[in-house]
Parts: C-alpha cells; structure tokens; sequence
C-alpha cells in the first residue's frame, strides 16, 4: 500500500509528529532542529549578514538533473553567494497537498540535504503545511538563506565601469529545455539535464582569487537577456554581447531549433553572469574552466557608455536590442 499525505498530517498532533521526526528530522539531521525549538539558535560569525528568501513551484517535480528539493536549496544559496556571502543557514517551507505519496517526499527530502551538504549549508528550522486535494500541486518549497560576508560593498553596481567584460560560467538553457522536454513528453535524441547546482564553492574562490570582479547576478527566471537588461539599467550603461561567444550546449542548440526557441530567455539554475574589469577577464575565464562542469565558460561580451541597453551583435553585422522578458514563455519553472 502506498502511503500518502494526509489533511491530518497538517494539523499540529500526532501524525505531524511522525512526519516531521521520521522524514525532516530524520534527513535533515541538525542540532537546532532536534531542540525542537520555535526558533533555531545558531552561531553568528559576522556583523554583516545577508538574508534571502525563495518559493519554488516548478512542474514537474522531479526533472532530468534535479528536482524541486535540489533546486530549493541551490538556488537559495547561489542567491546570497553571487552577492559575496558565504551561505551558511536555511529554513525550509514545506506546503504539501492531501495525496501526495510519501516515499517522493522522502526522496526530495533527501535530495535538499544532498545538496545542503554539498554546499556546506545547514538546515536549521522548518515549517510544514498540508493543504486539500486539489490545492497544492503537490509540493511547494519555501527557502530562507543566511550567509555572512566579510567586505561588505565589494559586490556592488556602481563599480561597474565601461570596458569591463561580461563572463558566463557555462551553457545557457539548460535548466528550461530539460524541464521543458520532460513536461512536454519530448524525447531528444541526447539527453538534456538541468543545470541546478549551488555554486557558492566556486564563487568564494573566484573572489579569493581575483579582485577586480565587479558585479554577479545568477540569470534565472528571465534568462540571460533579461539578467543583463537589469543590471545595464542600473548601472546606466550600455552592454554589448556577441551570439556566436554566447555557451550552447549543441544538444540544447538542437532541441532549441526543434522547439523554435531562442536560448537568451529561457531559465537556468547552476549559472552565474560577471562583470570584471578587462584585464583578468581571461585569467578568471580559465579558472572557471577549471571547476567540473564549467569547461565551456567564456566572455559573451562587455560595458559600453549608455543608457541601459543590451545589444545583441549577430554574426551577420546586424544588432538588436534586447529587452526584459515579456510574457511567460514557460511557467513553472522553479
């Protein structure tokens, strides 16, 4: 018999109990969740903290390269690690519909502790909420993330210059066409897996290394386009990239033209856009190459004087400007 979730397991007595000791507890393993406290106590080892808060309702829930547990806690830490914090905490959300089965609860359970771990993060408090059949499309997911940080401003806006180089760590699209396919019921003649992965090991040590990184900000929902429309408007500057040096994996170049999608807009979970001063651009080109997964990151293009626009230089001489995504090309997307 396969068990499922129950209203009752939302209702604060004893089944909550059970769910709550011999799945969360059980998994996620953690001195302040075993306190059974209102509020988890942990050490605090900066003045200045950063603190940022997700829900993910993506569809399907379980995707070739992750699922929606794996992409809570990734991407929750890569939100405070692109602004130079160390994550160091989370709390966990969970919102659960009446019918769920309980073995796929465990199995995204134990995904968001593989990936906590990964990324030397801990799970210190939680919350769990069972809503009726129906309500919930099976799992919502809330993160809350706390990191520290020990130069506070080094990461900032303002510190972007004409003529610095913009630098991608890896393929675009990846994350939407994997999702895409799998919700679609596509079968690709290669395999196509999410990107979804925290990245706050190879941040931190790109920032130990190179001082001249001015700005980060991971492309998610939006893609790249959009990403670079926002920092381009605030910043008041002008960014230019070239479609030929922008990363396509070639079996996501192939689902593309079959979907008759254009990759500049479509969601990725596991990269991250720089902005550096020219002169180490190269240097942390390499060294981003250097880290399992990254072999393809490369400059896409650089910082002009402006007004806020993002031109698209084509292979043909051509130029469009790009702007921020209109509509929702694929919703539920994490």
């Amino acid at each position: 018999m396969v068990e499922k979730i129950l209203l009752a397991h939302g209702d604060g007595g004893s089944l909550t109990d059970q769910l709550v000791k011999d799945i969360f507890r059980a998994v996620f393993r953690d001195d302040s969740l075993d306190a059974e406290e209102d509020a988890a106590l942990v050490y605090t080892s900066s003045r200045f903290m950063r603190m940022s808060t997700d829900t993910f309702v993506i569809h399907p829930l379980v995707f070739p390269g992750g699922d929606i547990g794996k992409l809570a806690v990734a991407g929750t830490v890569n939100d405070l690690a692109v602004c130079g914090a160390k994550p160091e905490y989370l709390s966990v959300g969970f919102v659960l519909e009446e019918g769920l089965e309980v073995s796929l609860l465990r199995r995204i359970v134990e995904s968001m502790a593989e990936t906590a771990n990964i990324a030397g993060v801990r799970i210190v408090a939680g919350d769990t909420k069972v809503v009726e059949k129906g309500k919930g499309d099976g799992i919502f997911i809330n993160t809350t993330g706390i990191g520290f940080e020990e130069s506070p401003g080094r990461l900032h806006i303002r510190h972007i210059r004409p003529g610095d180089r913009v630098l991608i760590n890896g393929g675009v699209g990846e994350h939407a066409v994997a999702v895409l396919g799998i919700r679609a019921g596509i079968q690709f003649s290669h395999a196509l897996e999410s990107d979804c992965f925290p990245l706050n090991k190879m941040i931190e040590e790109v920032l130990k290394r190179f001082d001249t990184v001015r700005f980060m900000r991971d492309p998610t929902r939006g893609g790249v386009a959009t990403t670079l429309k926002e920092i381009a408007e605030m910043a008041k500057v002008n960014i230019t990239i070239f479609e030929e040096q922008i990363p396509v994996k070639p079996e996501v170049k192939g689902a593309l033209e079959i979907l008759g999608m254009e990759p500049y807009y479509l969601a990725n979970e596991g990269k991250v856009i720089l902005i550096v001063a020219e002169h180490e651009a190269d240097s942390i080109v390499s060294f981003l190459r250097e880290f399992p997964g990254q072999e393809i990151a490369c400059e896409i293009g650089y910082v002009a004087e402006g007004a806020g626009h993002v031109l698209l230089k084509t292979p043909f001489g051509g130029t469009r400007n790009l702007k921020r995504l209109a509509g929702t090309p694929l919703p539920r997307i994490c």
